[in-house]
């Protein structure tokens, strides 16, 4: 398809390769249509495989796998995130149980979120790629607090058992990085950024399709 002589839009239709609520609410965001397509990925770690390898591994293949399942022409947005402590990639607690635990690991610690993007046009190809760290300073924390916030807050569907976005922001100290979406699950800033390059402005898209 090609840009509007106007605003230089590109009409590709947007797709997030992902079934999160979280990313979509993201997304959501810039105010842009899309739909929603999940991948359906095996995401297990390679043995030996590099932790940034690893995350920008799952959102290419998630990328291509959403490509695999549409038949027209499409801009698929994929992201994946991995959590670490030392290193030690952190998995989602699922229990109450786990989540405190994690959280009582975390007291006075700093934990690193690396979340990976791929932007993918399979009209021509072209593939943009990027990962985005994001630092967690957290408190020193009581067993009390702990328990009590997870209790409120029940973060059990999230890497390193809190949300930013809610009561969570209490446990931290301090956070460091560009884009603190990128905590949530999508890279909103760098995804703007790897849009363009594909001729898609989220402002320009946005003002088109409001004076339509």
């Amino acid at each position: 398809m090609q840009p509007t002589k106007e605003t230089n839009i590109v009409t590709y239709p947007l797709i997030l390769a992902s079934s999160s609520s979280y990313r979509k609410d993201l997304l959501n965001k810039l105010k842009l249509d899309f739909q929603c397509i999940a991948p359906s990925i095996d995401e297990t770690q390679k043995s030996n495989e590099p932790v940034h390898d690893y995350v920008s591994r799952l959102a290419i293949e998630k990328a291509n796998a959403v490509h695999n399942k549409i038949t027209t022409d499409a801009m698929i947005i994929a992201s994946d995130q991995v959590a670490l402590l030392d290193d030690k990639i952190l998995g989602k607690p699922h229990t109450t149980e786990n989540a405190i635990k994690q959280l009582l690991e975390f007291s006075g610690r700093k934990v690193t979120f690396l979340t990976s993007l791929c932007v993918l046009n399979t009209n021509t190809g072209q593939k943009e790629l990027a990962v985005d760290s994001y630092h967690v300073y957290f408190n020193e924390l009581s067993i009390e607090e702990i328990t009590h916030y997870v209790s409120l807050e029940q973060p059990l569907n999230c890497a390193g058992s809190f949300k930013s976005e809610g009561l969570g922001i209490t446990l931290f100290e301090k956070m460091e990085g560009d884009d603190p979406n990128s905590l949530i699950g999508l890279s909103l800033i760098t995804l703007c950024k790897l849009l363009k390059k594909h001729n898609i402005n989220a402002l320009l898209h946005l003002a088109g399709k409001t004076k339509s």
